[in-house]
């Protein structure tokens, strides 16, 4: 018996793919607000235009009669077909809206546009829709309509064919499914037990390192799925040759702006695989994707099994009773938005503010300023808490060094005896013209960190350049710290000659500082220098790695290695949580994100009005522990000045 198919449209599109499957199949045209026949196999919505309230009509009426369907229509000159959606699967054409309007250059108009056409406006056919190209659309259509009644996998699923109706050329563009959808989402409410964390073997590549899988082996998706320029999560890439380094930068394009995330190392393809986990990063620390907030409450209310949020630092309080702060000081009696974490401390879930486990970098509900700190994305997810860990280690022992003003052992690099780092300096004096500097950071809990900058040898340009890193293993720390300390080199030159007197207005007012870009930008200026006599005074003898750290563990297992940092850090009494941030969009290919928080080490901002050091005592207390001071410093002791870190 021929198949039964529906055609919900009316105009030439709808016309070309009904004479050509209904001398092969069973086809009805028809409305999708009337009843759709029992027997049919599969819907048809198409259209000479776009009319995206019929899509979404169509959504929700074929997925609640579980039948699947396929769309057609025009938009702008460019013909679009697909979806398939399968009933009861996620990756509608919601979905596909969606990644198509935010990875365009004109996706606040088109956004706009579709919200003003889910409202009734809209045009019956759009000027480039010929009939040639609506032919080649029909042709298409039809041929996806047999391999899906013939059982093959369909060419749609979770992919659209665009058409360019004045070329005639077509293509083919995967998305993935909005996590957040509306219409096809099935994500998991938030739960004490959904947080409860049980690490399990990882045994690293090759028994060394702190991977446990290999780039290489994620080369196959990282491009296919996440980076396509008109629907994907990242939508461009460029690679930059004036640096010393591979360095390849790619776009994740939002809604209000483009976010550009780069990737370093001594390869560019490598560089670019890089940038795009760590656009994946980003993805997943925005907000929640992966599992619903549903608790929302006052700390009042849920202190028993909840973080204190005074724990995490605050802001000073005559900031707070500034007009315009884009924050409010904690209260708690204010409801406010929980997720479900994991202390390691406590051996239990706790309940965490939304805004401390996700990015605030907006106002409203949020009571501090928090960034990615602490954000990592791993190939299981015990590689993901510890380069997590290190992360908050490495920005901790940079803030703390800042504030205290430490006078920190200076490092010999080529006491290393690594032939790779060795020329990896060489390359930056010799191609970049900068010297590199760096220091033992290491704080109480032992992990070693390092503080790194780069003083520039020409007239002109950037003076200083500064960085971190933390790494169990210190050669590897000092290695990554100078991939970051490359890419920034050149970058700002011109920049800073064209703003000089802005950035020298932020010599005299501190609070002039606003932006991560204005940290940077301020020490470039040769008049700050000063600031960082405490740490250039070159009278301190040269040590070497082996005088300054100890060997690294030897390890096989990451597992190994985590607990021995969750062990260091419950001897000081050190709460490590962790959120889990993974989203379907990582999970798909064995990626997972966490954040991590360990309240009383300090947090990464930027912009010196959003200076967090209130309730921390660590930063007065760590430097008399290791020796700098005699006794505990008071916060009107510490540095005043904006820190470097750019």
């Amino acid at each position: 018996m021929a198949a039964y198919i529906v055609i919900d449209g009316q105009g030439l599109l709808a016309d070309f793919v009904y004479d050509q499957l209904s001398s092969n199949y069973l086809v009805k045209r028809q409305s999708i607000v009337e009843e759709v026949p029992k027997e049919t196999e599969l819907a048809l919505v198409l259209h000479d235009a776009w009319h995206p309230s019929v899509h979404q009509k169509a959504a929700e009426r074929f997925r609640d009669i579980g039948i699947p369907w396929l769309r057609g229509f025009v938009s702008f000159g460019e013909g679009i077909i697909g979806p398939f959606v399968r009933p009861g699967t996620q990756g509608c054409s919601h979905c596909a809206d969606i990644r198509r309007i935010i990875a365009g250059s004109d996706r606040q108009e088109m956004w706009e546009l579709q919200m003003r056409m889910a409202e009734g406006e809209g045009v019956l056919r759009d000027a480039w829709a010929s009939r040639t190209g609506l032919s080649q659309m029909a042709t298409l259509i039809c041929n996806e309509v047999q391999r899906i009644l013939q059982g093959k996998t369909s060419n749609l699923e979770e992919r659209v064919f665009i058409t360019n109706l004045r070329t005639l050329t077509n293509s083919s563009h995967l998305f993935l499914a909005d996590p957040l959808c509306p219409i096809c989402s099935s994500l998991p409410d938030d739960t004490s037990e959904l947080a409860r964390i049980r690490l399990e073997s990882s045994p690293k590549l090759d028994g060394g390192g702190y991977r446990c899988r290999s780039i290489d082996e994620l080369k196959t998706v990282l491009n296919k799925d996440y980076l396509d320029y008109r629907t994907g999560i990242m939508n461009w890439k460029m690679q930059d040759f004036t640096l010393p380094f591979a360095d390849v930068l790619v776009n994740m394009p939002l809604f209000g702006a483009n976010e550009g995330v780069a990737g370093r190392s001594d390869s560019y393809e490598m560089s670019e695989l890089t940038a795009i986990l760590e656009g994946l990063e980003r993805y997943c620390g925005f907000e929640p994707r992966g599992k619903r907030t549903v608790v929302r409450n006052s700390y009042h209310h849920v202190e028993n099994h909840a973080l204190n949020p005074i724990r995490v630092g605050l802001h000073e309080k005559d900031q707070y009773e500034k007009p315009h702060f884009p924050f409010k000081p904690f209260h708690p009696d204010e409801p406010m938005n929980w997720v479900w974490g994991y202390s390691f401390l406590q051996e239990r879930p706790i309940l965490i503010p939304e805004l401390l486990a996700y990015y605030s970098l907006g106002c409203g509900e949020g009571f501090v300023y928090e960034t990615s700190n602490g954000c990592a994305l791993g190939g299981n997810l015990e590689e993901a808490i510890f380069h997590a860990i290190m992360e908050v280690v490495e920005r901790d022992s940079f803030l703390l060094t800042w504030y205290a003003r430490l006078a920190l052992p200076r490092i010999d690099l080529r006491s290393a005896n690594d032939k790779e780092l060795q020329l990896m300096v060489d390359r930056i004096h010799e191609v970049a013209g900068y010297d590199l500097h760096f220091y033992n950071s290491t704080m109480e809990h032992g992990i070693p960190s390092v503080w790194a900058v780069a003083k520039n040898r020409r007239s002109k340009g950037m003076n200083l350049i500064c960085a971190a890193g933390a790494n169990p293993d210190p050669v590897r720390a000092v290695k990554s710290t100078i991939y970051e300390l490359a890419g920034m080199m050149f970058r700002d030159d011109e920049k800073l000659e064209i703003n000089r007197q802005k950035y020298e207005g932020m010599l005299q007012d501190p609070f002039a500082v606003r932006t991560m870009e204005d940290h940077g930008m301020l020490y470039g200026l040769r008049e700050a220098e000063e600031r960082l006599n405490f740490l250039l005074d070159d009278h301190r003898p040269l040590r070497t790695f082996a005088e300054e750290f100890k060997d690294p563990p030897a390890n096989t297992d990451l597992k190994e290695d985590l607990q021995d940092l969750l062990d260091r850090f419950r001897r000081l009494n050190l709460e490590v949580i962790v959120v889990d941030q993974t989203t379907p969009i990582t999970k798909r290919n064995g990626l997972f994100c966490v954040k991590v928080l360990i309240p009383g080490m300090l947090p990464m901002t930027f912009g010196h009005h959003l200076t967090r050091v209130k309730g921390l005592e660590r930063v007065l207390k760590v430097p008399m522990q290791l020796g700098f001071r005699k006794e505990p410093l008071s916060y009107e002791q510490l540095n005043p000045y904006p820190h470097p870190f750019p």
